[in-house]
């Protein structure tokens, strides 16, 4: 039942109870707006019973400008934490997790890749005429790889990857 059926309800029962209590004798002695009143009264109290209890209010917290504020004294501030102790490997060294850590534990050994010498790398020298996508598609076998071909060379070839120096020697991706 909503808030306006509570109400509805109240004022029937007091348009029934008003000429009930004109017929018992009770006189003119209460006016109309003291029955709507004791309605009110009525539904309210009703309403309240059947309301579910509300949660009692948080304490409030006193703001930096309140009386409440200056009469509260401050929490204490934590102490610096120790800095921990340099690591005993270099910077950039991959960390050896033991035998009985958690991460040797959660993540299997990976495989540590070479990188390949220089003599295996291939090579390859621009022509007169020639342009990224005419080598990726030559070389590499798709003319769509120029930008992976661009992104390995950019430092022989400079800022525009459709100035390619004839004579410039290209380092091509594997």
């Amino acid at each position: 039942m909503g808030i306006f059926d509570f109400l509805k309800s109240d004022k029937k029962k007091a348009q029934e109870q008003v000429p009930q209590r004109a017929d018992e004798g009770a006189g003119p002695s209460r006016s109309a707006a003291a029955d709507a009143a004791l309605a009110t009264r009525a539904a309210s109290e009703r309403m309240a019973a059947a309301a579910p209890p509300r949660p009692a209010p948080a304490p409030a917290t006193p703001t930096p400008g309140s009386a409440a504020h200056k009469a509260v004294p401050a929490a204490p501030r934590p102490t610096a934490m120790p800095k921990p102790a340099r690591p005993s490997t270099p910077p950039g060294a991959a960390h050896t997790p033991t035998p009985h850590s958690a991460a040797h534990k959660a993540v299997p050994a990976a495989p540590v890749g070479k990188p390949k010498p220089a003599a295996e790398r291939r090579t390859y020298t621009v022509r007169q005429g020639d342009t990224l996508a005419a080598i990726a598609g030559r070389e590499l076998g798709n003319e769509a790889r120029w930008r992976e071909l661009y992104a390995m060379n950019r430092g022989v070839i400079g800022a525009n990857p459709d100035l390619v120096p004839p004579g410039a020697v290209l380092t091509l991706p594997a």
